[in-house]
């Protein structure tokens, strides 16, 4: 990398700087996403449980 141009080797750096910054947010979020797995599968199966036993409603949503 040291015989390119130093616009160039900027250029990587910084390409490089967003990667890992990429590649640390998405670390996050699977962290995110593991931490709260389990409670979203709660919430589906007792969506489930109350569709079932009709006490659900179609959300009325009116986007305009």
């Amino acid at each position: 990398m040291e015989s390119l141009p130093e616009t160039l080797q900027d250029k990587v750096v910084e390409h490089l700087r967003e990667y890992l910054e990429y590649l640390r947010d998405q670390d996050q979020w699977n962290l995110s996403f593991q931490n709260t797995q389990q409670s979203l599968i709660m919430a589906a199966q007792r969506a489930k449980q109350e569709i079932s036993a009709g006490k659900a409603q179609p959300l009325d949503i009116d986007i305009a």
